[in-house]
């Protein structure tokens, strides 16, 4: 019965969510277009999700309730949809994240909420029915199918093929937060289908005064937010499709929308590029418990222990390699900025040993690492560093020797004049005495 029980719990572990926060996913889609992506739900399915649908305008299931998340993912597929119900809007969306929700968001040429959503993230959809346009390469396709060539980077599996895409550009701002995934060929362009050439010359003679083109568009992009939530959208989400995934690039060779919509979807819901802190602590040299204040050029050793995500054994483990790890110890400003070294001995370790600052206050040690595509890190430990007490100070300083020697000259001189004047004066007066 043993063996049995344990192969079965054997069995539900390998089934297990992939996803670092959870298996359950709100798949928002019209009925007509949820067998466009087969394909894509059956590898979320397969990697241990569990898909709940909803039509756009159907008001269960819901988003919150009570304030509460009900899914830990939300996939927002419905695009080309104008009309949703009552509890799908960018305000709920955006609290969603901030409830550490993951959230997929398709866009279209189409004007919807989703228009009014993606500014909030920093990214800028062109007008309305202007779909991404290129000419090359040479194909039989419409102009608004393109292959796009996807270029390296943390998210994406190496050398994956080109894409097949269709949908719309958007301008990709400035912000910290946003995560270029996919970009737009520099030849292509966001224009209506039907615009002539000369619309498009008079645009670039205006000095590209309307013009969306270009390689600094996105077409996919992640945003990564500060409490761990991610945010990914898609400038059409055809690219998940079947239709894309099955479809032949223009030299026959198999497209890469299998393995991106893979790899976008890991990233998204958490399964790839997750760290966390799983514990830090300070104490002064050769001590091993936190004081409960620090002395001012204290040595302080500061140690921290960082966990990565591992979505094929669904488990936390030490994460090595860090080489730009920092630690800040500020009181208002860094008094101290110093890197923190991997622990050879120790995987996942990271610890440094600085002085503590010549002045007292309340300070923080301030760990805040921040890169593209992974889970930001923040840490904040508030302690005060005092000056020493009355009875913490050296007995004899040696820079004060010369006013030592001053004060002990002093003294020996004024006894010596006092011993000669006195002794003096007692002679004086026996001579008059005798006389």
């Amino acid at each position: 019965m043993l063996p049995l029980l344990s192969l079965l719990i054997s069995l539900v572990t390998l089934v297990v969510a992939r996803s670092s926060t959870g298996t359950d996913v709100l798949v928002i889609v019209s009925a007509e277009e949820q067998k466009d992506y087969t394909l894509f739900f059956e590898d979320l399915e397969g990697r241990g999700y569990d898909l709940f649908f909803r039509e756009p305008k159907a008001e269960k299931p819901v988003l919150l309730d009570a304030d509460v998340p009900q899914f830990h993912h939300v996939l927002m597929l419905a695009s080309d949809t104008k009309a949703f119900a009552s509890d799908i809007t960018p305000q709920n969306i955006v609290e969603l994240l901030t409830k550490n929700v993951n959230v997929v968001v398709a866009l279209s040429p189409k004007q919807n909420l989703f228009y009014t959503l993606a500014p909030e993230f920093g990214l800028v959809p062109p007008p309305p029915g202007t779909p991404l346009i290129s000419y090359f390469p040479e194909r039989t396709d419409p102009p608004t199918v393109l292959p796009v060539h996807v270029a390296p980077g943390p998210i994406v599996t190496p050398n994956t093929p080109p894409v097949w895409f269709s949908g719309i550009p958007f301008s990709v701002g400035n912000s910290p937060l946003l995560v270029p995934i996919l970009n737009a060929p520099s030849e292509s362009f966001a224009s209506d289908s039907d615009s002539t050439t000369e619309s498009i010359v008079e645009s670039v003679e205006k000095g590209g005064e309307g013009l969306w083109a270009g390689s600094s568009l996105g077409l996919v992009t992640g945003f990564q937010v500060t409490d761990g939530g991610r945010a990914l959208f898609l400038g059409g989400g055809a690219i998940l499709s079947d239709a894309f995934a099955n479809k032949a690039l223009p030299d026959g060779s198999s497209s890469g929308n299998k393995q991106i919509a893979h790899d976008v979807s890991a990233w998204a819901f958490q399964e790839s590029l997750v760290l966390r802190i799983d514990e830090t602590s300070h104490h002064v040299v050769n001590a091993t418990e936190p004081k409960e204040y620090y002395t001012t050029n204290d040595q302080v050793v500061y140690t921290t222990k960082i966990s990565r995500w591992n979505a094929k054994e669904n488990e936390w483990e030490p994460h090595t390699g860090v080489d730009d790890l920092q630690l800040e110890f500020t009181m208002l400003d860094p008094h101290v900025r110093t890197g923190i070294p991997e622990d050879l001995a120790r995987p996942g370790t990271y610890s440094v040993t600085f002085r503590a600052p010549d002045r007292h206050g309340v300070f923080k040690f301030i760990v805040d690492y921040r890169r593209k595509g992974w889970t930001h890190l923040k840490s904040a430990i508030t302690v005060p560093v005092v000056p020493p007490r009355h009875d913490g100070y050296p007995r004899f300083l040696s820079a004060a020797w010369p006013y030592y020697a001053g004060a002990v000259s002093t003294s020996v001189g004024f006894v010596l004049f006092a011993a000669l004047y006195l002794a003096g004066e007692t002679k004086e007066a026996g001579k008059k005495k005798k006389e």
